[in-house]
Parts: structure tokens; sequence; C-alpha cells
């Protein structure tokens, strides 16, 4: 009988630990998929100062963080922009502004994102800051990085970072997110409704 009794607090205890864990786990994915804040993007960029507020009314940016020295998917999401870039008609594509903000200020002088990003378009911007500027900004678009040092590399460290797109109006609302994709679809699918919503 009181072996019984261990066994029913042991079983208790078990069930009050896997419930919290549960909700606790709950709480983690419920974090890492909630919706980022947006906001006002402001920083030097390769057409001066760039702020979202420049935007006209009826204007989105294409927000997306990355950096140049990127081997894979910086490149892969900038070519997906471009091709949806190339497939709006003269009115629509005025109203599009593809904006790379890098987090890469160590090696991504202004200079450098000019370069680099005049293989994917005229129309494309590039803006970096401060580290401390891009810690700010990228906490309010929910967008994760850290660099990580590889010593046998010429390159001397790469960037882990996450690769949504944002399509984001002048008042800095993030009118959708679009989670990275090697192919357009996604992203024409959400700028087309973004841009019918006027």
């Amino acid at each position: 009988m009181k072996r019984r009794g261990i066994w029913l607090g042991l079983g208790a205890i078990l069930v009050v630990v896997a419930v919290g864990l549960g909700l606790y786990q709950q709480q983690l994915r419920d974090q890492a998929n909630g919706e980022p804040q947006g906001g006002p993007i402001e920083l030097p960029s390769t057409e001066g100062e760039f702020s979202l507020s420049q935007l006209d009314d009826d204007q989105l940016a294409v927000v997306f963080f990355g950096y140049t020295w990127c081997p894979d998917v910086c490149p892969m999401s900038l070519a997906v922009v471009r091709q949806v870039m190339g497939r709006l008609d003269p009115e629509q594509r005025r109203r599009v502004v593809p904006l790379m903000v890098s987090v890469d200020p160590e090696r991504d002088t202004l200079a450098r994102l000019e370069e680099y990003l005049a293989f994917f378009g005229e129309e494309f911007i590039g803006a970096t800051g401060s580290q401390e500027a891009l810690e700010e900004l990228a906490g309010r678009y929910g967008v994760i990085w850290r660099k990580v040092e590889t010593p046998d590399s010429a390159m001397a460290y790469t960037i882990d970072h996450s690769a949504s797109l944002f399509l984001v109006d002048r008042d800095g609302e993030i009118r959708r997110r679009v989670l990275h994709s090697p192919t357009s679809g996604p992203l024409q699918a959400a700028l087309e409704k973004a841009l019918a919503e006027g």
C-alpha cells in the first residue's frame, strides 16, 4: 500500500513535469513564430540616407537582411527578387523598392554593397549601419544572426542569419513576411496581393 502511494506520487510529479515542459516548449514555439514588430528603417545607404518614410504612399520595400560575402542564401534570395521584379509591369515596378540591409558592417561598405547589388538590378538599394543600430533593427524584425569564425577560410568568418523577405510600407508596417524559398512563387504571390491592397 505504501509502495503504491509512492508510485502514485511519482506519477503525479512526472505528469506535472511533463505538462510544465509541454507548456514551456509551446511558449518557445509561440515566441519563435511570433510576428515581428517591424517599424522604421533609417540607415546610410547606397542612395544616401535611406528611410522608409521616403517611400510614396503606394510603394512597398522588399527588405532582406544578409551580407555580400554570403555563399548561397543571399544571392539566391536576391535573384528571386530580381526575377519577380522582371515580371512586374512598369507601374507595379515603380511601386517596389528592393532593399538589402547588410548585417556585416565590418566588410560591407556602401561601395561594396553598390558593386554587389549592381548584379541584381539598378533598383536595388544596399544599406547598413553600426552594430548597435543593426541589432536594434534586426530585433524589431525578428531577424537572428551570428558571426561564425572560420580560421581555415580566406574569409575569416561567415554569418549565419535568418532569410525571410519582408514587404514593408512607408510606416514600417510589415504587410507580408515571405519565408526563404529558392523559387519566386511565394514572393510573387505575396507581392501581388500586397500591391492589390494598395
